[in-house]
């Protein structure tokens, strides 16, 4: 497996606590940027920026990623713009929460 497909798979194992639908589903994940040193940048929204889960979240996104076999370090960026809205979510989540 690629090394990009292992940080993936494991993003997907990180969950907000209020909500039963992984991070990268619900269309958190913004962007995964590498170096040639497999140093890892991960920016990301959340779906409220006053989300009491903010800490928690990051620190599993950290964790989780650094324990992929050579991923060297992990910054995890969070960002506003664009905004996050109920349309970034995978069809999978969408159905999990009633969206569809």
């Amino acid at each position: 497996m690629e090394l990009k497909e292992q940080i993936l798979h494991m993003l997907k194992t990180v969950y907000d606590p209020e909500i039963p639908v992984n991070i990268y589903d619900l269309g958190l994940i913004y962007d995964i940027d590498m170096d040639e040193a497999k140093n890892v940048v991960v920016t990301m929204t959340l779906t409220a920026p006053a989300c009491p889960a903010a800490d928690y979240i990051m620190e599993d996104v950290r964790m989780k990623v650094e324990s992929v076999p050579d991923v060297k370090s992990v910054e995890v960026k969070i960002v506003f713009e664009p905004e996050w809205h109920p349309g970034l979510m995978s069809e999978e989540a969408k159905l999990e929460l009633g969206f569809l």
